[in-house]
C-alpha cells in the first residue's frame, strides 16, 4: 500500500508538468489546427532562463520564476510573430506550419548547443532538505512545488478562458475561426494570448523539470511525453490535456513501479499508437466535424 501511495504521489507531480507542457500543445491546436512542435525549444529555454538568472544574476526562486515566465511568454510570442504569422498571412497549407515548428526547435537547440555548451547543468538547491516523510512515504519538496505550480497555473489558465473576454474569443475561434473573425473577433489577438499564455506555462515547466532532474539542449525532448498526454486527453480540448497529462504520469509510474522502468518510455508509445487506432479524437477531444 506504501509503495503504491509512493507512486500516485510521484505520478501526479510528473503528470502536473506534463499538463503544463500539453496545454500548450492543445490551445495552440485548437486555434491554428497544428501542433506547434517548437514548443519543447521554448520549454528548454525556460530552463535555461531560470537557471542562469538564479546563479549567475543571484535571484530567488520565485523572481527567477517570474523573469522564466515573462522570458517564454515573449518568446512564444515573437516565435508566433517571424515563423507562423507570414504563413497565416499567405494562408499556407498546415503542413508548411509544422515544418516550420520542426525547424524552429531544431534551431533553438543548436542555437543553446553552439553558445552555451552541451554540458549537463544542475539547479542550485532551494530547499534545504529533499523530502519529508509521513509513515512510510517520502514527498519530495519538489514534487509538491510541481503539484502546487502546476495546479495553480492551469487554475488561472482556465479562469482566463472561461471568464475573460480574451477567454471568450478563444472559445469562439476554436469553434470556428473563420466565424470568430467575421462576428469582430480579433484573431490575431487571440492567437497573440494562446501562444503567450502557453509559452508562460512552458518556462514553469522546463524549470520544474529542469530543478527536479537537469539542464541540458535536449531537455525540450520531454515534450514527446505531453503531447502524447494531448492526443490522449484530445488534441484541442484543455481538460483533455489535463486529465490525459495526469493519467499518463501515474501510467508511467506504475510501470516504472511494478515493471521496470526500460518499459516506461515504451508504454507511452503504446498508448499513442492505441489512442490513434481506436479513438483518434482522445478522451474528450471533438471530432472535426464539430469544430466546422
Amino acid at each position: 500500500m506504501a509503495v503504491l501511495l509512493q507512486q500516485l504521489i510521484n505520478g501526479l507531480s510528473l503528470g502536473s508538468v506534463y499538463a503544463l507542457m500539453a496545454v500548450g500543445y492543445s490551445l495552440v491546436y485548437s486555434i491554428m489546427n497544428f501542433s506547434n512542435f517548437a514548443h519543447g525549444g521554448v520549454i528548454m529555454i525556460g530552463a535555461y532562463i531560470g537557471y542562469f538568472v538564479m546563479t549567475l544574476l543571484g535571484m530567488p526562486f520565485w523572481m527567477a520564476f517570474i523573469v522564466c515566465g515573462i522570458g517564454t511568454g515573449l518568446l512564444a510570442v515573437l516565435l508566433e510573430r517571424l515563423v507562423y504569422r507570414p504563413l497565416r498571412n499567405r494562408s499556407a497549407p498546415f503542413l508548411y506550419f509544422i515544418i516550420s515548428a520542426m525547424g524552429a526547435s531544431i534551431f533553438f537547440e543548436n542555437f543553446v548547443i553552439a553558445t552555451i555548451g552541451p554540458t549537463f547543468r544542475t539547479y542550485p538547491r532551494i530547499f534545504e532538505s529533499g523530502s519529508f516523510q509521513i509513515g512510510s512515504l517520502f514527498i519530495g519538496r519538489i514534487d509538491i512545488l510541481m503539484i502546487i505550480v502546476a495546479a495553480v497555473g492551469l487554475l488561472i489558465l482556465t479562469l482566463i478562458i472561461e471568464k475573460s473576454k480574451v477567454g471568450l474569443g478563444i472559445r469562439a475561434s476554436s469553434y470556428n475561426i473563420k466565424a470568430a473573425t467575421l462576428m469582430g473577433v480579433n484573431v490575431n489577438m487571440v492567437v497573440f494570448t494562446v501562444f503567450l499564455l502557453g509559452g508562460i506555462l512552458a518556462g514553469y515547466a522546463g524549470m520544474l523539470f529542469g530543478m527536479k532532474y537537469t539542464v541540458y539542449p535536449q531537455i525540450g525532448a520531454i515534450t514527446t511525453k505531453s503531447f502524447i498526454a494531448a492526443v490522449f486527453g484530445g488534441l484541442g480540448s484543455l481538460p483533455g490535456a489535463i486529465v490525459g497529462s495526469i493519467l499518463l504520469g501515474l501510467l508511467e509510474t506504475m510501470t516504472s513501479a511494478y515493471l521496470s522502468s526500460n518499459y516506461r518510455d515504451l508504454i507511452a508509445f503504446v498508448v499513442l499508437i492505441t489512442v490513434l487506432v481506436l479513438r483518434p479524437r482522445g478522451l474528450m477531444g471533438k471530432i472535426a466535424e464539430d469544430k466546422a
